[in-house]
This record gives C-alpha cells, sequence and structure tokens, in this order.
C-alpha cells in the first residue's frame, strides 16, 4: 500500500504552501484541415506562434487570441480525437456586444448573445435548455454569452467578464 500527500487548500480556498506555477500555455484542439484552420484563425486577428512541419509527417501549427497568455494548437498527428470534438472553450471578453461585432463584421456567425437560465445551460449548442436570448440581468459578469464554430465545428464561448471574482487574480501576476 502506498501513500499520497494531498496538500488541501484552506478555509479561503487557498492552498497553504506556495505550489510551483502551473500555468495554461496551450491546448490542442482537432482539426481535419490544418491549412484551413490556420486560416480561419489567422482571420480572426489570431497571432501566429509556430508552423512547424516534420519529415515524418508531424505538424504542429500554434496560434494565439489577442490578448490571451494561452494558444491554441492543432496540426497532422497531433491528436487522435475527432475533428470538432473540442467543445466550449472560452474565450473572455470585457464587453460581450463589441466582440461579438467584430467577429461579425470578419465574416464569422456568431450566437446572439444569450445568458443561462439553468445552470450549464451556456454549454448546449442548441440553446434549448434553459439559455435565454439576450444579455444576463443586469449584465452581470460572467453571466453574458454567445458562440461560434470553427470550420470543423470546434465550439467556441464568449463569456462577458468585467469584474473578477475574489481569489481569481493571481498576486503573483
Amino acid at each position: 500500500m502506498s501513500t499520497t500527500q494531498v496538500h488541501s487548500p484552506n478555509v479561503t480556498g487557498e492552498a497553504s504552501a506556495k505550489h510551483v506555477a502551473l500555468r495554461l500555455e496551450a491546448v490542442v484542439i482537432p482539426v481535419s484541415d490544418v491549412d484551413r484552420a490556420k486560416q480561419f484563425y489567422l482571420k480572426l486577428g489570431w497571432r501566429l506562434d509556430a508552423d512547424f512541419p516534420f519529415d515524418n509527417g508531424f505538424r504542429v501549427v500554434q496560434l494565439t487570441p489577442p490578448g490571451s497568455p494561452a494558444s491554441v494548437q492543432f496540426g497532422t498527428k497531433l491528436t487522435s480525437a475527432a475533428p470538432g470534438s473540442a467543445q466550449n472553450n472560452y474565450l473572455v471578453v470585457s464587453d460581450i456586444q463589441a466582440a461579438r461585432d467584430e467577429l461579425i463584421g470578419l465574416g464569422l456567425d456568431v450566437s446572439g448573445p444569450f445568458h443561462a437560465e439553468n445552470p450549464g445551460a451556456q454549454f448546449d449548442a442548441g440553446i434549448t435548455t434553459g439559455a435565454v436570448a439576450g444579455l444576463a440581468p443586469d449584465r452581470a459578469s460572467y453571466g453574458s454569452y454567445a458562440a461560434f464554430s470553427d470550420p470543423d465545428g470546434n465550439r467556441w464561448l464568449l463569456q462577458e467578464v468585467t469584474v473578477r471574482l475574489p481569489g481569481r487574480v493571481d498576486s503573483d501576476d
């Protein structure tokens, strides 16, 4: 029998000791056509960080959304996930209407703003189980969404965040 030491948070939710920084750098999304996906995300104004093809057929493309510290990667021989199976990745914005207008101006099909009347309704791609058209009441931070998909069907959620919840900002940053 082995034992594993577990580091429990204190009652405020903060870790009781300093941890090694684990920063989310990149998320892999599955695509069927690497060049088509690359052009789609470049059209959105995402920065191209890498496009490395290798002799063995492996290829990795990395792009970063404007203002984001994290990136997305896709390519050839990068994941066994089905194209379009990345669902409900968040892109946080300070003004959902401005973000939506900009994306529509770039030719994207973006849903109208909506909010979740029932917990989790924002994850329903069909917007049929408690998602309500329109901005969140009082434009509550974390409450308003819009959605769009890339050519493979990978679904992105825009979420309006105007005020961060306590503890959501790392004091080391």
